[in-house]
């Protein structure tokens, strides 16, 4: 493993465990796998933050619409055995259905360009007042009409692969759940991973959380219901170490996976742009996709009442990312994004020099915390408020053992004014000055702000 990778490794806990304490999140655990192999798996917080019980990253969590991935993923498969195309109409396999969704390819379905109904006239499942739909209730919405025109537009519909569903049902001539157990979970190797509730007795499962708001606290979402007819869209219990080892799978330069890397490739293939999302995404079967800055990514999020989760790989990099979260206000979609800048800055500032080494660790003044990030010829300046660390920040040019200058620093700052190392009697750094502002460890500065304001 590269030196930078190591040391973006161990910086983006420290990042993490900041903005979970800034947050007050109730949990989350990240995992990070190179090259198919799992190099960091963290949590944060608690799996139940009002017993207090601490989170592991051995906790299941609802994995929620990560369940397309692995559905797509399910019908590729049948595809490579020749057990059905993807451009054959669903009526081949289903009788009941809307005569223009009959005529429906399989792959708009798994693209989310039949135009079916997102959720049914009812999606009250999602805010706990009813139950999910049995197959009957999916299949008395599936032979209503479709909203839109088929291929006219990107439009996600859980009940759409409630159908991928029961076409998986139909070609295999077993339930969806103990198929996908078997050929898609087992195969891979995801042994902490399940196609619905409920857990097993004793299995270690994080309880979802409400958001503050409306109540102004925190209430506790069990998360334990069946998804029934709609585990393929959503029924997904899951480790973050599973999630993030599945979509390593994926990259189509994996050397092993469930998927031939035709398949693979004809997933995260982007078969439509969203327009109207908030940043640039993609979709293709079973597979998000988009860019951060200059790298690209591809994999899928998740949320069900309580659980907000984020998955991907990064093709060409050998890396892939899941972040799970246990509150309706869960971060890991911009956490997701901020971990990749971070890699990215790790990447081509390089590892730390002995000229920077001493550079480093968490300083603190009124205004908030600061990293120094060592790197091969300069010092990267962190703000771990940010969901961006490194946005803006700049950086030091180390001109001495102790001394630097600021550089590309916002012209509000103090670009061009010295930067510099205080050390006590056995060498240690003390403390840290960024042009006029002095930065100290978090207790001087906690004792300093008890006294000022408290005492």
């Amino acid at each position: 493993m590269k030196t930078w990778l190591k040391e973006a490794l161990d910086y983006i806990p420290r990042w993490l465990d900041f903005q979970m304490r800034q947050s007050e999140q109730p949990g989350c655990v990240i995992a990070v796998a190179y090259k198919g192999r799992l190099v960091l798996e963290r949590a944060f917080g608690h799996a139940d933050a009002i017993e207090r019980k601490r989170l592991t990253p051995r906790h299941r969590f609802r994995a929620a619409s990560h369940s397309k991935s692995f559905a797509a993923a399910a019908v590729m498969k049948l595809r490579q055995e020749d057990r059905l195309r993807l451009d054959d109409p669903l009526g081949r396999y289903l009788d009941g259905l809307h005569p223009d969704l009959a005529q429906t390819p399989l792959m708009q379905v798994l693209s989310h360009g039949a135009g079916v109904t997102r959720d049914g006239p009812d999606a009250g499942q999602f805010q706990d007042r009813r139950p999910f739909a049995d197959a009957p209730e999916l299949r008395a919405a599936l032979a209503e009409p479709p909203v839109l025109p088929g291929s006219s537009q990107f439009k996600y519909s859980n009940h759409g692969y409630g159908l991928v569903g029961l076409v998986i049902e139909a070609v295999t001539g077993e339930s969806y759940g103990a198929w996908m157990a078997r050929e898609i979970l087992a195969a891979a190797k995801l042994e902490e991973s399940q196609p619905d509730a409920p857990v097993d007795a004793g299995v270690p499962f994080a309880l979802g959380h409400s958001g503050k708001l409306p109540l102004g606290r925190r209430v506790l979402m069990r998360g334990d219901y069946r998804t029934r007819a709609l585990a393929s869209a959503g029924g997904l219990i899951s480790t973050v170490g599973d999630l993030a080892r599945f979509y390593a799978g994926l990259d189509p330069a994996a050397r092993q996976g469930v998927l031939s890397p035709a398949s693979r490739r004809e997933m995260i293939r982007r078969q439509w742009r969203d327009p109207h999302g908030i940043q640039e995404s993609y979709y293709g079967l079973g597979i998000m996709s988009g860019r951060v800055g200059d790298w690209d990514w591809f994999g899928h999020g998740g949320s069900l009442q309580g659980y907000v989760s984020r998955s991907f790989a990064l093709p060409g990099r050998d890396l892939a990312v899941s972040i799970l979260t246990n509150a309706v206000d869960g971060l890991s979609g911009p956490w997701g994004d901020g971990v990749i800048r971070v890699l990215q800055a790790f990447e081509k500032g390089g590892g730390a020099g002995a000229r920077t080494r001493d550079w480093n660790g968490r300083w603190w003044s009124l205004w908030g915390a600061v990293d120094l990030v060592p790197c091969a010829d300069h010092v990267r300046i962190a703000v771990p408020h940010f969901f961006n660390p490194f946005v803006g920040s700049g950086r030091i040019e180390v001109t001495g053992r102790d001394q630097g200058l600021l550089r590309e620093v916002s012209g509000y700052g103090s670009p061009g004014e010295g930067a510099r190392l205080l050390r006590d009697g056995k060498g240690k750094v003390r403390e840290v000055w960024l042009g006029g502002t002095q930065l100290l460890p978090e207790k001087r500065v906690v004792a300093e702000m008890k006294r000022r304001y408290e005492g």
